[in-house]
């Protein structure tokens, strides 16, 4: 063992004990139960309705319930149960999703904190608050997109590049893993995933990091959730050298990484690649049956394209696949090559059976930032061996808003774009300190961001909270300076349309046709759940939390939280009552970068505050009385 891991090993025992000086006031309440999450208990997760355990709902991260107590006849009598508040200054960003395990809600808050709650009342259980540096540079806002949840452990990301380890009882620290250098815009936001290695049988948490905009090399990690001791690390810009078990492995991609300009002379440092971008901030989905790990690459550092040309920046943009046995990467492909527009390609890869042909397609689903909605063939990009980036593995580009400006569509053929021309910015003439202004749709937060899009297999339609908007956007000359913005881009957001913005949309993944829209006056920022009660759930940036009938898009419920709901809704099911919960607190990235967007959302209160909904007890037991007699 070098000095060096011994150092590190050293500074990781006393990090993690400086930690447990801030946990967790346990406050007085029920005991929290003893059982213990298993493998199992995760990978079932999607059909059960007792616990959420998993980011997403299941490895397939479908955010689908099979609940259907509360549904699209009675939804409209549903009324709060509790609410909880989040309690001080911290009242921004509260992006999460929740999870809940034997009757204890699991929430996490802006400025890397959690909440343990009694389902049944909302009684705070106990709170962890991460003690945060005052020189983190989040680029979107302080927000915590959730937690992973397994054996007797709940593990967070922090946003001075870290990944805190709970115990589930307590709140009190177990480990603490710094992974990166904050100081250089390194943070995770995301939450972590379990997975089980088929090959190995070892368990793995698997997460990604944040900092694109400061020219970060984004990184992909899994450690043991036990000691959170890195197993392997994978960087997703092509040249970079990984590690497994603590020593140098494979580089990714080839190492002399041709898809960027790169240093072939031996003399000429090329700064982007240096700094390239292509962090994986979100959540993975797993695929058991090919044991893949498969996670959506951010945008490529900087934004400005004429850095990085010529070549495709892999592998930014784009969705990547990787063995979790070793960390290599097996399969590629990338929905906006040389990324000119801040596109990214974070979002969500949903797992699905495709219905095409007379042929059952085990597929994956995304819609990107670049307003188009990809179908790709999951089997042909988790091939091992061969072509990495794969073109033939798309089975479908369909656009989901309208005027799409970048590119007219995809070629199936060769799974590039096909480029309208003029729309890559142009470079400021020489003595100039901007380019030419252009005019882009949808702009960079994108046709959808983060916000996660669900998926029900009872209609066979996805559900994607998404924005109609453009830009003005110009080209800037940009250095590389440690822990500041690196775009080499401007931009103003202007709205599209005067009667909305935001719009939830219901689309057919087998021909690309949008089935039903919902339009809403401010941005959509939250995620969407579908459950086989024929409902989809989400929230407004004015504060709604709404249901909506499923095959129709009518919107049939909706209550006012006090504050805009930017999280993801979950829903459960305890003592013969189907309940659901929802985080409410206005922030995230639009409020900070949205221009004409963020002076037409000033007005939204800022909130931090979990809410939980019921049907009251009498339409209740209604529907119990229906379900046993249709039983009988």
């Amino acid at each position: 063992m070098t000095d060096n891991i011994k150092a590190r090993r050293l500074w990781r025992r006393v990090t993690a004990a400086s930690a447990a000086s801030l946990i967790a006031m346990a406050a007085a309440g029920p005991a929290l139960a003893d059982k213990a999450v298993t493998w199992d208990d995760i990978q079932n997760d999607q059909a059960t309705t007792d616990n959420v355990l998993m980011y997403g709902f299941g490895v397939k991260a479908q955010r689908y319930s099979p609940a259907e107590k509360i549904n699209a006849a009675n939804v409209a009598a549903m009324v709060p149960k509790w609410s909880f508040s989040f309690g001080d200054e911290k009242q921004r960003g509260q992006e999460s999703q929740a999870l809940l395990h034997d009757g204890v809600i699991y929430i996490t808050g802006s400025y890397s904190r959690m909440f343990a709650l009694d389902a049944k009342t909302g009684k705070r259980l106990w709170a962890y608050s991460h003690r945060l540096p005052d020189d983190i540079r989040p680029c979107c806002d302080v927000v915590n997109r959730g937690a992973a949840i397994f054996g007797d452990k709940v593990y967070m990301g922090t946003l001075d590049a870290g990944l805190v380890a709970l115990n589930a009882k307590t709140g009190k620290v177990v480990w603490f893993e710094k992974f990166e250098d904050h100081t250089a815009g390194y943070t995770m936001t995301g939450a972590p995933t379990i997975i089980k290695d088929q090959k190995s049988g070892k368990m793995l948490l698997i997460h990604g990091s944040s900092g694109d905009e400061f020219g970060v090399v984004g990184r992909l990690y899994a450690r043991d959730p036990e000691t959170g001791e890195e197993v392997w690390m994978r960087p997703l810009v092509e040249g970079h050298r990984g590690r497994l078990n603590g020593a140098d492995s494979s580089y990714t991609g080839d190492p002399k990484a041709p898809s960027w300009p790169n240093e072939k002379d031996g003399k000429t440092k090329v700064e982007a690649w240096h700094h390239g971008g292509g962090a994986p901030w979100q959540s993975a989905a797993f695929d058991i049956k090919t044991n893949t790990i498969i996670i959506g690459t951010g945008n490529p550092a900087p934004w400005n394209t004429w850095k990085r040309t010529p070549g495709d920046s892999l592998y930014t943009s784009g969705q990547v696949y990787i063995d979790p046995s070793n960390g290599e990467p097996v399969g590629f492909f990338q929905h906006t090559p040389n990324d000119a527009w801040d596109f990214s390609g974070n979002n969500e890869i949903i797992l699905f059976d495709l219905e095409k042909d007379g042929k059952k397609i085990r597929a994956g689903a995304h819609a990107d930032r670049n307003g188009f909605f990809f179908v790709t063939d999951t089997d042909k990009l988790t091939e091992r061996g061969g072509k990495i980036n794969r073109p033939t593995s798309l089975l479908g580009a369909y656009p989901f808003v309208p005027d799409i400006s970048w590119a007219k569509g995809f070629d199936l053929k060769t799974g590039r774009p096909i480029e309208n021309p003029g729309q890559r910015p142009p470079q400021p003439e020489e003595g100039q300190d901007k380019g030419k202004t252009i005019q882009v749709t949808p702009n960079f937060l994108g046709g959808k961001n983060w916000n996660p899009m669900s998926y029900s297999p009872e209609t066979g339609l996805f559900y994607i909270g998404s924005n109609d908007w453009s830009e003005d956007y110009w080209t800037e000359n940009i250095t590389y300076k440690k822990g500041a913005a690196y775009l080499g881009q401007g931009f103003r957001i202007k709205r599209k349309f005067e009667d909305h913005v935001g719009v939830l949309r219901a689309m057919d993944p087998k021909t690309g046709q949008i089935v039903w829209e919902a339009k809403e006056p401010l941005p959509l920022w939250s995620g969407t759940l579908a459950t086989k009660g024929n409902l989809v759930f989400t929230g407004t940036s004015d504060g709604y939390f709404k249901a909506f009938d499923a095959k129709s898009g009518k919107e049939l419920w909706k209550f006012q939280t006090g504050s805009g709901v930017v999280s993801c809704p979950i829903t459960w099911e305890d003592g013969g009552k189907q309940y659901l919960g929802v985080a409410s607190g206005y922030g995230g990235a639009v409020p900070l970068w949205g221009g004409d967007m963020a002076d037409l959302t000033k007005p939204v209160s800022q909130g931090g505050s979990f809410w939980v909904f019921e049907l009251p007890q009498a339409v209740a037991d209604a529907e119990n009385a229906k379900a046993v007699a249709t039983a009988n």
